[in-house]
């Protein structure tokens, strides 16, 4: 496809921007970065549309290059093109070296083995020492931009890989004193300078000439790529303030430079600082942070050095510089601010936050920073919200709130009255002619009084329940606040009900200092005035919130008089809701009469349905089982009707549910003993189990049904005896047994689940013969039982391999008591009685060293396949 026109290109970037994901999901997508690179070095666009398609990949570099190796290639064509400009000026050069980093930096390129950075680095950093690199790159004219863009994308990389420019700090610090960039140098130089001190202080590392200038190493650059993987996973924080326990966690104060090293940390930083005035605000405020983190902790260097620059900046209108020095005083406090310091810069601060003509962002900065002020010597723990100590009553006086307030100014402004209420609590003067409490409490009376306009906005009613909420944040051990603060709540109800999801909401989020007596007050204002129509859904919602097993007679006196005014579905369901909630706390008496005149008189079928299931649940579950089913709902969203939906959440803690089984089921030691074959199962659980069942089911016809065994209480841990399964065979064949359990859990839920079928293999048939009486011969006894075998039942010979084991050792492990007659180690007579009434016996003489030859008879012909595996397979049982 030949070169796109510039018109072409106009429209696929505006269909690109429309909807970056959807245009590269479309037929055009896949070639839009291989086409943008492509007509980068086209004659027949200008530089102007070229500068466009720059910034494309400028904007969105994750988006053309997904993956790293996209990535490579297009930093490496965008290097090649850089290198093919003609050696005039040009537009070109400063957006392709952005676009280059870009691409590496987004795609995570970036890297020793990376043969684009392996050229863009050693560019970059040519251009930001000011070499001359030859006539091909560029004329004369373009070094000082080229310069300065260069020394950006440096910072660029060095935020990605901390560390990388490490080795880079002795090159770059002599052009501070020469002409170039100040602003792009300076920065650069301050990331680099923490990023490495930080680094160096993870890595228990010295200094080691870290600012002195030094020669580049012949191969492989400066590039300290070791130190900026072991900074890969440092981030650097985006607001200029640091939290308490940075200085722990940098562990610059692991660091012990030597004086020579610590008197050149100290000229760079005077350095950088002595030229940070001629940088713009927001770059002077990024290099005072990036400074303070470098020294912040740091033996041997004096915060005293940012003293000239906080002489400048303490008169500052600038909000960025500001706010840089705070973030230096909560950083070194005293030990760079004097009490005087703090006092001037406390009273800066409200008296600009009082100005008239403020605008509202810099009107909240300035009471945030109130609210947030770094104080040298805090008399409360770290983290407690407290109004400074210099401000007090006279000088906070001109920052009380007003009605006349923006919304937000009024909140932040009122955030600080509480913590001067706070304060002023134990430091009331007698004779005290103003009280921030009391003008706390005309505010908050204003605001209610606002709120409760019949139709007014609904952003005043907002405003007053903010305020509400904030205030008891703030003063929750204040009794003389919260006290007249709930009954100014409980009349601004009375006089406006609608209000009653606002306070649903704020009894969700304060805490009991004031949610237990606005409940009170609020049950006792709906049920003395019971309401109709619109009132009356307000009442019950608010009903359902607040009731509870206090003074139940009021609750259901209010609840029987307001039945007769629900006439439609949503009035019946919200009185069910609160039959509900009055379930749910234990009501009892006279709720079980409402219910069933309920299900008797509503209208709606659905209301009526609902009030006879609740009748149902009440007469018939116990107070914990209640709680369990009118808990959360476990069914799905909600249906047509809601009895369907409710009943389905009952229908799953009511009824028995499917579960992943907590149990685990083995199979213990044979036991050889009793009038029939017995299993031992061993019973584990991974959470408390009660009244645990478990429920056997024989497959086929070969074995009589089987009991099941109950367990009342097992819990994780903790051992359990061995739980007994005795077996009734029909033949003696091996089976399985599929194991169902149904248990209770500690919620009251009844589950089900299915476990691993139990496997009863040949051998958990064996049993001993009865003890052969001291007067008889037992090899007689023997002998009558081989005989008695034939001729209904059937003979047979086969080798039994021994192992290294021995015939000795083989017998006692797996058939000692089953043997009659023994002459060890070379030859053993053994009986076994399989159920119901079968009989396998087995002469074993003649031991060879590999094995032994088993003569065996049975009175059941269809034991001698089970019996000839069983022997076979004894050696490979150990």
């Amino acid at each position: 496809m030949g070169p796109l026109s510039r018109e072409t290109w106009a429209q696929r970037l505006g269909a690109f921007r429309a909807s970056p994901s959807a245009f590269m999901a479309g037929p055009e997508g896949e070639d839009l970065g291989r086409d943008l690179l492509s007509e980068l070095r086209s004659e027949k666009l200008s530089e102007q549309t070229k500068v466009s398609l720059l910034a494309l990949s400028l904007e969105y570099p994750a988006q053309l290059w997904p993956d790293a190796a996209a990535a490579e290639a297009a930093a490496t064509s965008l290097l090649d093109t850089l290198v093919l400009l003609p050696p005039r000026p040009s537009a070109l050069r400063r957006p392709l070296l952005l676009a280059a980093t870009t691409a590496l930096a987004a795609g995570d390129a970036l890297g020793p083995t990376s043969g684009a950075s392996r050229r863009l680095l050693p560019l970059l950093l040519g251009l930001a020492l000011g070499r001359d690199l030859g006539r091909g790159f560029g004329p004369a004219s373009e070094l000082r931009p080229l310069q300065a863009t260069a020394c950006e994308c440096l910072r660029e990389l060095e935020s990605c890989k901390p560390g990388l420019l490490g080795g880079c700090l002795g090159l770059l610090r002599p052009l501070l004193g020469q002409e170039g960039p100040v602003q792009p140098l300076s920065l650069l130089l301050a990331l680099a300078l923490r990023n490495a001190l930080v680094i160096r202080a993870k890595a228990k590392a010295g200094l080691q000439g870290l600012l002195v200038a030094g020669d580049a190493p012949t191969t492989g650059g400066p590039w300290n790529w070791a130190l900026a993987e072991e900074g890969d996973a440092h981030e650097e924080p985006q607001a200029p303030s640091w939290p308490a326990a940075a200085e722990e966690e940098c562990g610059l104060a692991v660091l012990d430079p030597s004086p020579e090293e610590a008197r050149e940390l100290r000229a760079a930083v005077a350095q950088l600082l002595d030229s940070s005035y001629l940088l713009t605000p927001v770059a002077q405020a990024q290099l005072l942070w990036l400074l303070g983190w470098a020294l912040r902790g740091l033996r041997g260097q004096p915060p005293v050095l940012f003293k000239p620059q906080l002489v400048r900046l303490l008169g500052t209108v600038q909000l960025a510089l500001l706010h840089a020095v705070l973030a230096l005083k909560a950083a070194f406090g005293e030990a760079l601010f004097t009490a005087q310091d703090e006092a001037l810069l406390l009273r800066r601060l409200t008296l600009a936050a009082q100005h008239p003509a403020l605008p509202l962002p810099a009107h909240l900065f300035y009471l945030h920073c109130l609210l947030r002020f770094p104080e040298n010597c805090p008399l409360g723990p770290a983290g407690e919200e407290a109004a400074p100590l210099l401000l007090g009553p006279r000088l906070g006086r001109g920052l009380l709130p007003s009605l006349l307030h923006d919304p937000m100014a009024l909140l932040a402004r009122l955030h600080l009255l509480c913590l001067l209420c706070a304060e002023d609590e134990e430091k009331e003067e007698k004779g005290q002619d103003w009280s921030p409490q009391h003008y706390l409490g005309e505010l908050l009376a204003g605001l209610r009084q606002r709120a409760a306009l019949d139709g007014g906005p609904r952003a005043l009613a907002a405003l007053c329940f903010q305020a509400s909420y904030l205030v008891v944040r703030c003063l929750a051990t204040q009794p003389l606040v919260l006290t007249p603060l709930t009954h100014g709540l409980a009349e601004l109800y009375r006089a406006r009900p609608a209000l009653a999801p606002h306070f649903v909401d704020l009894l969700d989020r304060v805490g009991p200092e004031l949610g237990e007596p606005l409940r009170v007050v609020l049950r006792q204002e709906v049920v003395s005035r019971p309401g109709r129509d619109e009132a009356l859904r307000w009442h019950l919602k608010i009903l359902a919130k607040v009731a509870d097993g206090n003074a139940p007679s009021a609750t259901l006196g209010f609840l029987r008089a307001a039945a007769a005014h629900c006439t439609d579905w949503g009035l019946q369901q919200a009185l069910l809701r609160v039959c509900r909630t009055s379930m749910r706390v234990g009501v009892r008496e006279g709720l079980t009469d409402l219910l069933q005149a309920l299900a008797r008189r509503l209208e709606d079928p659905d209301g009526r349905d609902h009030a006879r299931l609740y009748y149902i649940l009440l007469a018939h579950l116990a107070g914990p089982k209640l709680g369990v089913a009118l808990g959360p709902s476990l069914a799905a969203p909600a249906l047509t009707s809601s009895l369907v939906a409710e009943n389905q959440g009952f229908a799953a803690v009511l009824m028995v549910q499917e579960a992943p089984a907590p149990i685990r089921l083995r199979v213990g030691p044979r036991r050889a003993a009793g009038p029939g074959p017995v299993l031992q199962l061993q019973v584990e659980v991974l959470e408390p189990v009660f009244s645990l069942e478990l429920r056997f089911r024989v497959q086929g016809q070969l074995y009589a049904p089987l009991d099941a065994v109950h367990v009342p209480c097992l819990r994780p841990g903790r051992p359990c005896r061995p739980l007994l399964l005795p077996l009734q065979p029909r033949l003696p064949a091996p089976t399985q047994l599929g194991v169902r359990a149904l248990y209770a859990t500690p919620a009251g839920l009844t589950c089900h689940a299915h476990l691993p079928p139990v496997p009863v293999n040949f051998e958990d048939l064996f049993l001993p013969f009865p003890q052969v009486p001291e007067d008889r011969d037992k090899q007689g006894f023997f002998e009558e039982l081989w005989d008695s075998c034939l001729p209904k039942g059937a003979e047979s010979r086969l080798w039994c391999p021994l192992g290294p084991q021995g015939l000795e050792a083989l017998v006692s492990r797996h058939l000692e008591p089953f043997v009659v007659v023994a002459q060890p180690p070379t030859s053993y007579h053994v009986a076994i009685r399989l159920p119901p009434d079968s009989r396998l016996l087995l002469r074993l003489e003649v031991a060879q060293a590999d094995g032994v030859p088993v003569a065996l008879r049975t009175d059941d012909w269809a034991v001698l396949p089970l019996a000839g595996d069983y022997l076979r397979g004894l050696s490979a049982a150990g």
